[in-house]
């Protein structure tokens, strides 16, 4: 099957293993918490924006391992995320210090957790895990090798203060808090190391799911819990979530609305991409003669092999129809663009004094979102935009210009377009 998925630009570095821990079991490091209180100490202790910074670059950032900075990296982290954060929210902070200083008491736990993946899995290659403070946009990720524990949020419980955050994402983080994510702190870990031993992923939001669907079944199989994560029996209990994401599986711009955000969506539950990826693996694996080589198959699923991902998933029989099927019905769904209302595409004879191009859509789209970008011929070929505007129906967008006589112009209108519920367009 050929394009099924549309790409999503995501960048990610590859980081080695740290060469040092601070604890004496070289696979967790800690050492990130108590720089981090060193330098929140001193921060708070003046309101000179210039001295703060200069206490979190040397105290914090500075001395930080290299789980640090790839958490760095992974959520975009930057010193001013830090300050904003520490400024903002003093009754959070004092509320989590403790939980956050409590991590030699998970060492043997996590140790264990990771000897039970070996055992389901015993090609388990190394990683470290490493128990950093963010800035308050996860709990837990990976990179390469790295187990990349955001403590502030995976160490909360139900005493953890959240009446200072914004109105929009409080009562998300009241609720997350209130189920003590630090009781299920061995399993995230279990679950972000199994992150490490998957390979590479292909950046569509089908995989998006798949990838962190298999982490929290292995991690389960592994430790021999229930998943902890509310998405799951959610998704179990309502087909609909199934049905929808059936539909909006290919948008390619829709990805918050089912993984990693508190991003509203119809069932005001989130993550629902989890129990997508979750489900679908645990169908394989109750299918399965062979358990432990089920176990091998998921963690070893190629992302970039189109046909084994479809196999994976089509096998299980989850989805209403197959995934070439619904791709197919998704395609013919899309609005098109009709045309270039003042001349055809591919003409060689427009005049140079024309001073608008005007898009028109084959039905009207949301009005905010757009893209416009370089086609294959690159940026010298790219027209000179003046302004931009819709029309009053949204069937139309028009793009000021300002053209020179005797040039090869060429430019894609992407699919970053959409309609109200968020199909996207063909791109032109």
């Amino acid at each position: 099957m050929k394009n099924i998925i549309l790409p999503i630009i995501l960048a990610l570095s590859l980081f080695s293993c740290d060469k040092t821990a601070n604890n004496s079991n070289q696979n967790i490091i800690v050492s990130d918490i108590n720089n981090f209180w060193n330098a929140y100490d001193k921060i708070t202790t003046t309101k000179d924006s210039t001295l703060q910074y200069k206490y979190l670059d040397s105290l914090y950032i500075q001395k930080g391992s290299l789980g640090l900075k790839g958490i760095m990296q992974a959520r975009n982290y930057t010193p001013k995320d830090y300050i904003i954060a520490i400024n903002n929210y003093p009754k959070f902070w004092t509320s989590i210090r403790q939980n956050t200083l409590k991590t030699d008491d998970y060492i043997d736990e996590l140790n264990n957790g990771i000897e039970k993946i070996r055992a389901i899995y015993p090609k388990l290659k190394p990683a470290k895990m490493h128990f950093t403070i963010g800035a308050l946009r996860t709990g837990g990720t990976y990179l390469d090798s790295l187990v990349l524990i955001g403590s502030e949020i995976a160490m909360a419980d139900k005493n953890t203060v959240t009446s200072e955050f914004p109105k929009d994402i409080r009562a998300g983080r009241r609720k997350f808090f209130d189920s003590n994510p630090i009781n299920n702190l061995v399993l995230l870990n279990v679950h972000e190391y199994v992150h490490t031993q998957q390979n590479e992923l292909v950046h569509n939001l089908l995989s998006y799911c798949l990838h962190e669907g298999i982490a929290e079944f292995v991690s389960t199989k592994a430790m021999g819990v229930s998943s902890e994560v509310p998405a799951i029996n959610y998704g179990k209990q309502n087909e609909r979530v199934k049905n929808e994401f059936e539909k909006e599986m290919f948008y390619g711009n829709n990805v918050s609305q089912w993984l990693w955000s508190d991003a509203p969506n119809e069932f005001g539950v989130r993550d629902l991409g989890y129990y997508i990826g979750y489900i679908i693996a645990e169908i394989n694996y109750n299918n399965a003669e062979d358990k432990q080589a089920i176990i091998k198959e998921m963690i070893e699923l190629d992302y970039t092999n189109e046909t084994q991902v479809e196999y994976f998933v089509n096998r299980t029989k989850f989805f209403s129809k197959s995934l070439e099927e619904l791709y197919n019905d998704f395609d013919k769904s899309r609005p098109t663009i009709l045309k270039i209302k003042q001349f055809q595409n591919n003409s060689i004879s427009v005049n140079p004094n024309t001073k608008e191009l005007t898009i028109e859509f084959s039905e009207p789209l949301n009005g905010h979102n757009t893209s416009v970008d370089y086609g294959n011929l690159g940026k010298d070929y790219f027209p000179k935009i003046i302004d931009r505007f819709w029309s009053s129906d949204n069937k139309s967008w028009t793009v000021k210009v300002d053209l020179e006589p005797n040039k090869h112009y060429q430019f894609l209108i992407s699919n970053n377009f959409r309609t109200e519920k968020g199909t996207p367009l063909k791109e032109y």
